[in-house]
């Protein structure tokens, strides 16, 4: 399995709203300066994020977007599948195996639905906020004089 762009600079993105939530609502300009990714991309990404629930947005002179829910549920697993879909490494165990003709004499079904259970569980073990704590606490002692 490969992620693309749109689902690691979405999950950038989110990380940066959460971690900055205090702000309020925060404008693509100022994401996308920090975070070094294109206004326009980011544009693209902000519309299936917002249309998901996942940010709401406010338009005008103070606009921007912001979470809409706590940074603690908010899973990285949600993330990524409402930008790059299916979490599943191979089609047969996207949408259950059930679909696929050879699943009754697949001798390596139960390898794919392994894998699927394993990345699903894990991406789904990890919020936002765990994204946040973890990077406050890796420079934390980070002292530069």
């Amino acid at each position: 399995m490969k992620l693309s762009t749109k689902g690691r600079y979405a999950l950038r993105m989110l990380v940066y709203i959460a971690d900055n939530k205090e702000k309020g609502y925060i404008s693509l300009k100022e994401i996308s300066e920090n975070q070094k990714i294109s206004k326009k991309y980011l544009e693209q990404i902000v519309s299936v994020l917002t249309k998901s629930g996942l940010l709401l947005a406010n338009r005008g002179f103070q606009g921007g977007y912001r979470l809409n829910g706590n940074p603690d549920n908010i899973t990285v697993g949600s993330v990524l599948r409402i930008t790059e879909g299916s979490l599943s490494p191979v089609a047969c165990v996207e949408n259950g195996y059930a679909e696929c003709e050879r699943s009754d004499i697949c001798e390596t079904l139960f390898i794919w639905q392994g894998l699927s259970k394993v990345i699903n569980e894990y991406l789904d073990s990890i919020t936002l906020q765990d994204i946040i704590d973890n990077n406050r606490e890796r420079y934390a002692n980070n002292y530069i004089i």
